[in-house]
């Protein structure tokens, strides 16, 4: 999982979009808001940092991360030129210091090279697209390559709606995703489609896998998942 905290949607959407093709996960932040708390949920393989953001600036989120988790590679993109500000950024442990515009292509080298020497996202359970999640004593495990998802080692039956949504939630860890959003990513139902069928398919989900163990209701927003990454 990367992630990407800019707070142009143009280059953002597009940094995701080249790192997705190159096989990655990208979790993407408009701003600060929201980076922390998906940290309690899972650590990314690296961070992408814009410098100048509209609620702080990404010299003071890499020192929180790094209070966080102090193995966790970053990246700082920026349009600031100054010497004082490239030092800062190395002093802070950056891994790089890309200044825009830059080239998409050579930011996912740059990714994939920083992630080949930290040997960050190279398990055999993240090469086979495995994931594991935990929540008390229980361990969700979820196969994107196979589509099988399995609960304390007995196998769950999914139907392709439920596999969808978990994924999708799984994916997003920690972060509020609205009934509208499931619609239109796992069900392919767009803004024409109900509500009530996101209810019918999480109340299902959440019975084969536990009710309040997984997924948690933010009521008048939408769904959270609350697994802990192994």
């Amino acid at each position: 999982m990367i992630y990407v905290v800019e707070d142009n949607e143009s280059i953002r959407e597009t940094i995701k979009a080249y790192l997705e093709l190159a096989g990655l996960t990208v979790q993407e932040f408009p701003g600060i808001t929201g980076v922390l708390e998906s940290l309690e949920y899972k650590n990314p393989e690296l961070c992408i940092l814009d410098v100048m953001l509209p609620d702080g600036n990404g010299f003071s989120l890499a020192k929180k991360i790094r209070e966080t988790n102090s193995d966790i590679p970053f990246i700082f993109l920026t349009a600031r030129e100054s010497e004082s500000d490239r030092i800062t950024g190395l002093e802070l442990g950056a891994e790089d210091y890309i200044l825009k515009p830059f080239s998409t292509r050579e930011l996912v080298l740059r990714v994939q090279n920083i992630l080949k020497r930290t040997d960050r996202g190279n398990s055999t359970n993240a090469r086979n697209g495995i994931h594991e999640w935990a929540a008390g004593n229980h361990l969700l495990r979820i196969d994107e390559v196979s589509h099988e998802a399995s609960l304390d080692g007995q196998s769950v039956h999914l139907t392709t709606v439920e596999w969808n949504i978990l994924v999708h939630l799984a994916e997003n860890a920690g972060i509020v995703i609205s009934r509208e959003r499931i619609l239109g990513e796992c069900l392919d139902y767009g803004h024409d489609g109900s509500e009530r069928t996101v209810n019918t398919h999480l109340k299902n989900l959440r019975a084969k896998l536990g009710e309040g163990l997984w997924i948690e209701t933010i009521r008048g927003f939408g769904y959270k998942f609350t697994g802990k990454n192994k």
